[in-house]
C-alpha cells in the first residue's frame, strides 16, 4: 500500500537536503564550491589515489585500465590492461598498489610500470577478491577482500571461510588476518597518526572503527557509524568521507556533518588531491568528478 504524505513532506526533504548542502559549503566545501564533472564515458569508475605531486590516478574497472587525471587537468590511460584494478593507493616511495581484481591478487606498480604480484593468496587459497586497501606511514597494508563474482573470472567457488580483512607488514614476509567477522568489508582508511583503522561493512550498512597495535592487530572494535561505504577517505580535520548515493561526511566522533550530491546512480570512491591537497575527487559510475575544500587529505592519498 503506497503511503499517503501531505504534501509538506517532500518540501520539509528539500529543506534539509538544502540544509545539508549549506553544512558541506560551510564546513567542508570551499565557498561556493560546486561539485564538477571532469571526464566521463566511463563503463564504472573506482580506486582514485593521489601521488605525491597531486595527479589523482583512478580505474575503469570493466574496461581493464588506470587513467591519470593530472594536476594541470589532462586525462590520459596509464596502464592498460590493469588486472582489472580497483582499489587503488600509494606507498611512501611512489609505488602504486592496486586490488587486482582479475586473478583475486594485490599489486605493486613502480613508477616506470613494472608489475609485482605481492598477495595471491593467504593460507594457500585464494582470495576472494582484493577491493580497497590503506598503507600507513611505514608501508603496511591494510586490504579488505569481499566476495564479488565477476563475469570475467575463471575460477571456481570462495575457497575462503570468510570475508575479512588483511594486513600485510611493511617487510612483505607475513599476512595477517586482522578482522574476520564482518558480513562483506569494503571502505578501508586510517587516520594519518596511525591510530585508527574505519572499516565499512557494506552489507551490514555499517562502519566500524578500530585501534591499530604496533603490529598491524586491531583492537578495540565499536561502531563508527550507521551507514556502510563503497570505498573511504579522510581530511586532516579527521572527518571521514563515505560513499554510495553521493558522498556523506562523518565527523571523528561519528556525527553526520555534510552530504554532498553527485549527480550518478552510485558514487564508489574518494580522494583527496590536486596540486594544494585541498579539492575531492570522486569516482562515480561513468564519471569522474571534483569539488574544491576547505579541508586538506589526511596524510598521503
Amino acid at each position: 500500500m503506497k503511503s499517503r504524505l501531505p504534501l509538506i513532506a517532500p518540501v520539509l526533504l528539500i529543506l534539509s537536503l538544502a540544509g545539508l548542502a549549506l553544512a558541506a559549503e560551510s564546513e567542508i566545501l570551499a565557498p561556493g564550491a560546486e561539485v564538477e564533472r571532469l571526464a566521463d564515458g566511463f563503463k564504472f569508475t573506482e580506486g582514485p589515489a593521489s601521488d605525491a605531486e597531486g595527479n589523482v590516478f583512478f580505474t575503469d574497472q570493466p574496461n581493464d585500465r588506470i587513467l591519470k587525471w593530472s594536476v594541470d587537468g589532462k586525462l590520459s590511460t596509464w596502464l592498460e590492461p590493469c588486472g582489472r584494478s580497483n582499489g587503488l593507493y600509494f606507498d611512501p616511495q611512489g609505488n602504486l598498489w592496486a586490488c587486482a581484481d582479475e586473478k583475486n591478487e594485490l599489486w605493486r606498480i613502480d613508477p616506470e610500470k613494472k608489475v609485482a604480484v605481492v598477495v595471491k593468496d593467504y593460507q594457500g587459497k585464494l582470495l576472494n577478491g582484493p577491493n580497497d586497501l590503506w598503507i600507513r606511514s611505514d608501508g603496511g597494508i591494510y586490504f579488505t577482500d569481499p566476495f564479488y563474482k565477476r563475469p570475467y573470472w575463471n575460477r571456481g567457488p570462495i575457497q575462503q571461510d570468510g570475508q575479512c580483512v588483511y594486513f600485510l607488514a611493511a617487510d612483505r614476509r607475513k599476512l595477517l588476518r586482522v578482522a574476520g567477522d564482518l558480513q562483506q568489508p569494503n571502505g578501508v582508511i586510517g587516520t594519518a597518526d596511525g591510530k585508527i583503522l574505519y572499516v565499512a561493512d557494506i552489507r551490514a550498512k555499517k562502519t566500524y572503527a578500530y585501534d591499530i597495535q604496533e603490529d598491524g592487530r586491531l583492537n578495540g572494535k565499536r561502531l563508527f557509524c550507521e551507514m556502510g561505504s563503497d570505498g573511504m577517505t579522510i581530511d586532516d580535520r579527521g572527518n571521514v568521507y563515505l560513499t554510495g548515493k553521493g558522498v556523506t561526511v562523518f565527523s571523528r566522533e561519528g556525527r553526520k556533518v555534510a552530504e554532498i550530491p553527485v549527480p550518478e546512480p552510485w558514487t564508489a570512491n574518494v580522494c583527496f588531491g590536486g596540486g594544494d591537497g585541498q579539492t575531492l575527487f570522486i569516482t562515480a559510475s561513468s564519471g569522474l568528478y571534483a569539488v574544491r575544500t576547505q579541508v586538506k587529505g589526511a596524510g598521503s592519498q
